[in-house]
């Protein structure tokens, strides 16, 4: 087997091109992200992290009922504590197990 030399710009762009085409690859045909929406806080329990929200934005949430999103607030570091008519940007997903099923909000209030 012999060696081959290859110019490092030719290496450069070669592994720049590999990068590309994994990333539009993985775009493509990998799963769909969730995409984080916003809405109005209705309340905040610090004692059981249930947080519930209102607004357009929680339409189309897994978890909705009676035109409320609750559930277990996931916070971020540093994040501050919502308050009732705060706007939140969030995540939900709903986990299943069994029977239950518990739904998790992963979000942060939106400082103006």
């Amino acid at each position: 087997m012999g060696n081959v030399n290859m110019p490092t710009p030719v290496a450069v762009a070669g592994g720049a091109l590999c990068l590309l085409a994994g990333y539009l690859v993985g775009a493509v045909s990998g799963p769909d992200t969730k995409s984080r929406t916003t809405a109005e806080v209705e309340s905040y329990d610090t004692s059981t992290k249930e947080l519930c929200l209102r607004g357009e934005g929680i339409q189309d949430q897994p978890g909705v009922d009676d035109g409320q999103l609750c559930g277990e607030w996931r916070r971020s570091t540093g994040g501050s504590i919502p308050r009732e008519g705060d706007a939140f940007r969030f995540v939900s997903i709903v986990s299943s197990s069994g029977d239950n099923s518990v739904t998790y909000i992963y979000g942060s209030v939106i400082d103006e």
